[in-house]
């Protein structure tokens, strides 16, 4: 049962970082965070700990962070504008969280 939890959760990820690619109009995001989610469960599976669930952020979300575990690069792309983000972190319970944000991306061309 839990492995069938586990894969909808994975696939429901998948489908919604495909999702960001095409709206956002940069599939290198949707590619980063899709990546970047494979990274964390095997990490999380790795070190004995729950796969954590994506949390988008909101102004005034009160974050426990002891430890940051990954970010997710904004550098490396020609994008310009704001951008997803995420950060996968351990509370001081050890829990593991995965945070996903905007950010601004200022890969701007430079008229010249």
């Amino acid at each position: 049962m839990k492995s069938l939890k586990a894969v909808i959760a994975i696939a429901v990820l998948a489908v919604s970082s495909f999702a960001i690619a095409e709206g956002g109009g940069d599939r290198v995001f949707g590619r980063m965070m899709q990546e970047n989610q494979q990274a964390m469960e095997q990490y999380a599976i790795k070190n004995g700990k729950a796969i954590p669930e994506v949390v988008h952020y909101q102004y005034g979300l009160n974050l426990d962070i002891a430890k940051v575990i990954s970010m997710t690069p904004t550098t490396g792309s020609r994008y310009c504008g704001l951008a997803p983000s995420r950060m996968t972190y351990e509370d001081s319970s050890g829990k593991l969280n995965t945070l996903e944000y905007q950010v601004l991306v200022s890969n701007c061309p430079h008229g010249g």
